[in-house]
């Protein structure tokens, strides 16, 4: 496989814009941890090889355990998921498999036991904007470090 577009070019407009609402979102009240698992998750659903491997790698630096890790793919039959972890991974594939989805109100619902309004908002915004780091990567063949 080769790559097709090298779009990590800082001087691209477009990226530049991602990149302001990336320093928003590490700036924001959302945990990293939690944001960490919303990047893996969309990414696993998204099949971005180059997304998985990066995010993984960041969430290991965020000394989450490797039992923990392995299963986010498998969150719904895994014990080490707090339920303010399933609520958001569960939101996070309501709202990347949205044409199939259509975001019930029960992913909605158990979601906002566990987060206001604002941090909701927040945490859809970091779901699309993997969904489009992801749509970039897998579009444009993005080679993970092996």
């Amino acid at each position: 496989m080769e790559t097709r577009v090298n779009f990590h070019k800082p001087t691209s407009k477009a990226i530049q814009a991602l990149m302001r609402v990336e320093f928003y979102l590490k700036d924001c009240n959302l945990d990293q941890k939690i944001q960490g698992l919303i990047k893996l998750r969309a990414s696993q659903i998204n099949g971005c090889a180059y997304c998985v491997n990066m995010h993984y790698g960041e969430l290991k630096k965020l000394e989450v355990p490797d039992t923990h890790l392995n299963l986010v793919s498998v969150w719904r039959e895994s014990p080490c998921f707090t339920d303010k972890e399933r609520a958001t991974l569960a939101w996070t594939e309501s709202v990347t498999l949205l044409a199939n989805t259509h975001v019930p109100d029960s992913d909605y619902e158990n979601v906002r036991k566990h987060f206001s309004e604002d941090e909701l908002v927040d945490l859809t915004v970091a779901i699309g904007q993997i969904n489009l780091w992801n749509r970039l990567a897998v579009s444009f063949r993005s080679i993970p470090e092996a």
